[in-house]
C-alpha cells in the first residue's frame, strides 16, 4: 500500500522560510517523478515544482528563485525548501508521486 506523508508546514511571517518533507512508503521511490502541488482556498490545485528520476527539476514561475525541490532516494523522501515566502504562498501543499498517489497535505500560512 502506497503512503505519502507530508510534514513541515506551519505559520511563518512574510520573508520567512519553511522546509516541507514528503515521506513515501510502499513503492520504489527512485523510479518515479515527484511533484509538489498547492491549493489555496477557492482556487484550483496547481503545480509548484517537480523532480524527475534523474533529479531534473521544473518550477512554476511563482516558485522560481525562491523554492527548491530535492529528493533523497535512500530515505524515500522529497523536500521543498521555500524561502522568501509571501502571503500568496498560503495554501495546502501536497506531494504527488508516480502521477497517481497523493499525500494528505500540509498547511502553509504566511502572515504577519
Amino acid at each position: 500500500q502506497v503512503q505519502l506523508v507530508e510534514s513541515g508546514g506551519g505559520l511563518v511571517q512574510p520573508g520567512g522560510s519553511l522546509r516541507l518533507s514528503c515521506a513515501a512508503s510502499g513503492l520504489t521511490f527512485s523510479r518515479y517523478t515527484v511533484a509538489w502541488y498547492r491549493q489555496a482556498p477557492g482556487k484550483e490545485r496547481e503545480l509548484v515544482a517537480s523532480t524527475s528520476t534523474s533529479s531534473g527539476t521544473n518550477y512554476a514561475d511563482s516558485a522560481k528563485g525562491r523554492f527548491t525541490i530535492s529528493r533523497d532516494n535512500a530515505k524515500n523522501t522529497a523536500y521543498l525548501q521555500m524561502n522568501s515566502l509571501k502571503p500568496e504562498d498560503t495554501a495546502v501543499y501536497y506531494c504527488r508521486v508516480a502521477g497517481n498517489y497523493w499525500g494528505q497535505g500540509t498547511q502553509v500560512t504566511v502572515s504577519s
